[in-house]
């Protein structure tokens, strides 16, 4: 699968952009502030609906325009499909597939999977759970659909448990049969998301430890483990066991919203004791473990974006990176750089086609 052409409207910095792609490798490069990382969002936005960086769509609209529009047209199984995503202020945000537009916008997720590197997935080490959580649903929702449907479903019915939990505080009463059948929903959706995130972590360790020590050249320890608070107990169980507490607070306390992901080195939080350096590996390979089990489970490859890479690694590791498009394993890789040189000198290595767009 590749993108073909590129087509953008009042998208951030740019009134009006087309581009044309290399099947194969794509490096934008300039200074700081011309819009490198804003392309490589754009088609993040046609692959997922959303941008990567700013989800808020109003926000992604070029100053003093009321509307953006981004248009792609993708290579996928030797068939052409045109991605058209466009939003105007005060209305809905529209995702069409050749002309017809998506009743569900989750419908498109995982149509044409994608994977992106850029320094601000640091926040997956610095932020909070919510990060890791988005992060290890993203992955599976790729290439689960049914996940994805229980997630959103999940997520609605804590939604409204939470509303009437405000509203037994505020008219000062409480209705246990009600909240009993929101208990039993999130039960049923949550034991599932629980499983299914479960069967994802024996999965994709040993992907992810691969990927580390191929990019690190070292022995270090590193590990990645799944923290539930369903390993211990039934969600129906901790629902009832809680709802003092959850009366109290005006929201819900526990379920498979408060999951986390550990990320260690040495048997310690790589957060508070892994240096820079192991940081920005663990990081590009969670990335790159991302890759590879997405295309393991899909039936196409994914997209590689590489936003500013080398800002995590040097040049070698860059090309060593950038060397894996010699494996058929991989397939079209769009990169961002500041150095129009650097870049080149990492990409004519490889021997396949590529080409180089000044912005």
């Amino acid at each position: 699968m590749f993108l073909r052409h590129l087509s953008l409207v009042n998208y951030k910095n740019f009134d009006s952009k087309t581009l044309e792609f290399d099947p194969v490798i794509n490096c934008l490069v300039g200074d700081n502030g011309v819009g490198k990382t804003n392309v490589l969002d754009s088609i993040y936005h046609l692959c997922f609906g959303k941008s990567y960086f700013n989800p808020v769509s109003t926000q992604n609209i070029k100053h003093d325009t009321d509307f953006f529009v981004v248009e792609g047209e993708f290579e996928k199984q030797g068939r052409t499909e045109k991605i058209l995503c466009s939003f105007k202020k005060g209305t809905k945000k529209v995702i069409k597939r050749n002309g017809k537009p998506y009743e569900k916008f989750s419908e498109h997720i995982g149509f044409l999977p994608l994977v992106i590197i850029s320094p601000s997935d640091r926040d997956l080490i610095l932020e909070g759970s919510e990060t890791r959580r988005k992060f290890m649903d993203g992955v599976i929702s790729q290439s689960d659909k049914v996940y994805l449907q229980n997630l959103i479903k999940y997520n609605k019915v804590v939604s409204q448990r939470n509303s009437l939990l405000k509203y037994f505080a505020a008219n000062r009463t409480f209705d246990k049969d009600t909240l009993s059948i929101y208990n039993e929903q999130m039960h049923t959706l949550g034991t599932a998301i629980h499983q299914k995130r479960v069967e994802f972590i024996e999965a994709f360790l040993p992907i992810f430890k691969e990927q580390y020590h191929n990019i690190s050249e070292k022995d270090e320890q590193i590990d990645l483990t799944y923290d539930s608070q369903l390993s211990d107990d039934s969600l129906l169980h901790l629902l009832e066991k809680n709802i003092e507490k959850d009366r109290a607070l005006q929201y819900t306390s526990v379920g498979v919203h408060k999951d986390d992901l550990n990320f260690t080195i040495a048997g310690h939080p790589i957060k508070k004791f892994g240096s820079q350096g192991q940081q920005k590996s663990f990081l590009i390979a969670l990335k790159l473990a991302q890759f590879h089990f997405i295309k393991q489970l899909a039936d196409t490859t994914p997209i590689l974006l590489l936003d500013d890479i080398f800002d995590k690694l040097d040049e070698n590791r860059v090309s060593h990176i950038v060397g894996l498009v010699k494996d058929e394993n991989f397939g079209q890789i769009f990169i961002s750089d500041t150095h129009a040189d650097r870049t080149e000198n990492v990409v004519k290595n490889i021997h396949q086609s590529y080409k180089i767009f000044t912005l």
